[in-house]
């Protein structure tokens, strides 16, 4: 995997040298928007469940002391063992610890975008650790060397030839192989071996239950539940927001998870784990890595209801037609827009700036996070902050000032527009970002204050 970071504009404008394949991305992704919403509409309580979801989700950040503690307390009585994480070092140790102690070097994994945040894997098998992706997307984009691009669907930036050649050259398949149901059999054969033969399996954590110890795990393939029946130690990671009070509340977050995501009415497999079968260790790690920080900022914490069904991705512009990888972060999109910034400022300051603020994200927030509001305001911050290109603060400055003077703007989109008539060379070159993308649009001729004053006694 390359370590070069190319901010988000850089990196789509390389994406999207290939027209026709931005064109299929986008409407790849908008089909998925479109399940979302036939499949919400189908509940006459919808926007009932979203409201209760988010405020389960704010009790949750305003008692997560208490309900982790309960959590705790519960899933040892259970028999699980608890670890505590501060950050991704701390994780990634904890992990490699477990693993040493049984003299394991071989462990199956299944989605855990919190284990992607901590690039635990890259961890692990620098210190002699095999780790085998089951998750069928996810191992489509380990085989590549790539991170995923999508938190629901890691390999939607792909079409059927390129895991057909990739399936080739790594599984023996047939040469030009396009048949998914063909495909899909190569790799259950191929990952039916590591299921048998590993004796440690890490899943994630969707929805962790104070009332009850235990915790819940989505998939529509069932390679969680294969991994943790089949292993002598399980092996559960979850960042502390995912935490929930009772076992009455799951059903509200199952039913709005799987519809946003996909559109399906619910995830194939909710798999239910509160205490590990007789001779088997289970474990979870609780890991913060950054969320402190993010639930003490007012303006943000809303953030933390996030639980990443992709919703946001699939009906934003940008993401859409700039892919997933233009985000240099584990979680892309609108919502990894505001959650990157919050663990490092200086890397992701241009993610807050990928996106048009249409509020198309909040809409399909199934726990109502207002996430263009917090993208216009972690604009501010980073402002403030000094953590935007000095060419853009120069522009933005210029701009306040024009703003702030009524004449001044008056008579500065008069000389525009008289500019874009006589020299439109001016303003149709490469030095001009819309331009590279879009034609200029015809200048008018007069404003609308223009003609609203010409035409206003009529």
């Amino acid at each position: 995997m390359s370590k070069t970071v190319m901010e988000h504009a850089d990196a789509s404008e390389v994406f999207n040298r290939d027209e026709p394949y931005v064109n299929w991305h986008d409407e790849t992704l908008w089909f998925v928007r479109q399940k979302r919403d036939k499949s919400s509409k189908q509940l006459p309580e919808w926007e009932q469940l979203r409201e209760a979801a988010s405020g389960i989700k704010h009790y949750v950040l305003s008692h997560l002391d208490e309900l982790l503690i309960s959590f705790e307390q519960k899933a040892k009585e259970n028999g699980v063992q608890v670890h505590w994480a501060a950050n991704a070092a701390e994780h990634n140790e904890i992990v490699l610890g477990l693993l040493k102690k049984h003299k394991i070097d071989k462990m199956v994994k299944s989605k855990s975008m919190l284990t992607e945040e901590c690039h635990m894997n890259e961890f692990l098998q620098k210190n002699g650790i095999e780790v085998i992706d089951t998750d069928l997307g996810e191992r489509i984009v380990q085989l590549r060397n790539e991170p995923p691009s999508h938190i629901v669907l890691p390999a939607i930036h792909l079409k059927k030839k390129d895991i057909g050649d990739l399936f080739h050259e790594h599984l023996g398949t047939e040469a030009g192989a396009t048949d998914p149901q063909y495909l899909t059999e190569a790799a259950r054969q191929h990952l039916r071996d590591k299921f048998l033969t590993r004796r440690a399996a890490l899943t994630g954590v969707n929805f962790a239950v104070a009332e009850t110890g235990s915790f819940v795990v989505s998939t529509n393939e069932g390679n969680a539940d294969m991994g943790a029946h089949l292993a002598d130690i399980h092996i559960a990671c979850m960042g502390f927001e995912k935490i929930i009070p009772k076992q009455e509340h799951l059903g509200v977050f199952l039913r709005l998870l799987a519809r946003s995501a996909t559109g399906q009415p619910i995830t194939t497999y909710s798999s239910h784990f509160k205490k590990p079968r007789e001779g088997q260790e289970m474990h979870i790690v609780i890991v913060d890595n950054g969320r402190s920080t993010q639930l003490g900022r007012k303006d943000f914490r809303n953030s933390l209801k996030c639980i990443r069904c992709g919703a946001c991705m699939n009906t934003c512009p940008v993401y859409r037609r700039s892919g997933g990888h233009s985000y240099h972060n584990a979680v892309a999109g609108p919502i990894g827009s505001i959650l990157a910034p919050n663990l490092d400022m200086t890397k992701n300051a241009d993610l807050p700036f990928a996106s048009t603020l249409c509020g198309s994200c909040s809409n399909v927030c199934p726990v109502k996070i207002d996430i263009h509001d917090q993208l216009y305001k972690w604009r501010q911050v980073l402002a403030k902050e000094g953590h935007v290109p000095k060419s853009k603060e120069i522009g933005i400055r210029a701009m306040s000032t024009v703003l702030a003077a009524p004449r001044f703007y008056q008579w500065s989109g008069r000389l525009g527009r008289t500019v874009m008539r006589a020299m439109p060379f001016m303003v149709n070159n490469t030095l001009n970002p819309w331009y590279k993308q879009r034609d200029m649009p015809e200048p008018p001729e007069e404003s609308f204050r223009d003609w609203y004053v010409r035409n206003r006694k009529n």
